[in-house]
């Protein structure tokens, strides 16, 4: 992967882009991602243009797609250039990799990577799923800053992909326990979801739009299973806008 993504870095980001982000200072990523989505052919395809938010309060969720000829950083950069207002990203902090070498290699070089372009961007960078016990208070420190910028901004927009991490065959999953939690916390601060499904078709990348929904689960039910529930409610939202082999367990649920 970690080799994939240098390639299409080389292909589609302009060198000034990439230098200004990697030598520090802030830069408007909406900008930045139109310039990058009008060097894609063909141009991707935005599907519900009549559910893109105009404006916050609003938390989008989207599968994390991936396959060989569409790299996952495309969600951001596309859903933010179709948006009219900026969208505040929770990005990965790090690469991770099944192997010990590249796992010494590329993982430490990606959390210098991601760390600045999170600083440039003013996004929240978050430790990589599957979660791993010794970055527990990492990830809690990044989930409390999310909130507080939630509650000190009056129309925040947060884009968010709970599955946090590549899926195999690119069909969607539930999300690491935690994920839920997390969004239930967002839609109780007043965030409605916002959900979008991500997929390949006839050589475009879509980006296909739903309509907003407010997250409701039962208060009585044990924290576990109201995390679960949670995560099982975003995740369905999405499959509805995915094509039938991207549903995954989820597919099941509409028949």
């Amino acid at each position: 992967m970690g080799a994939d993504l240098l390639r299409d870095a080389i292909r589609h980001v302009p060198p000034q882009m990439l230098l200004a982000v990697l030598r520090g200072g802030r830069r408007a990523f909406r900008d930045d991602a139109r310039a990058m989505v009008s060097r894609l052919k063909p141009p991707p395809q935005i599907l519900g243009r009549e559910h893109i938010p105009s404006a916050g309060p609003c938390l989008l969720t989207v599968n994390h797609y991936h396959s060989s000829t569409f790299q996952s950083w495309w969600i951001a950069l596309t859903i933010s250039a179709a948006l009219p207002v900026d969208v505040h990203w929770i990005t990965t902090g790090a690469l991770t990799f099944p192997d010990a070498l590249r796992s010494a290699i590329f993982t430490p070089l990606s959390q210098w990577g991601l760390r600045q372009i999170a600083g440039a961007y003013g996004f929240t960078p978050m430790p990589p799923m599957p979660p791993r016990p010794f970055e527990a208070a990492a990830r809690a420190q990044a989930v409390r800053r999310v909130l507080k910028y939630v509650r000190e901004n009056e129309t925040p927009i947060i884009g968010l992909a709970p599955e946090g991490g590549d899926t195999p065959g690119g069909a969607i999953q539930l999300p690491p326990p935690g994920a839920g939690r997390f969004i239930l916390h967002l839609a109780e601060l007043g965030l409605p979801i916002a959900p979008i499904g991500a997929y390949e078709e006839n050589g475009s990348h879509c980006f296909r739009f739903g309509p907003n929904y407010c997250l409701e689960v039962e208060d009585g039910l044990p924290p576990d299973a109201r995390d679960r529930l949670a995560a099982e409610i975003v995740m369905r939202r999405i499959a509805e806008l995915l094509p039938v082999d991207l549903r995954g367990e989820f597919n099941r649920r509409f028949q």
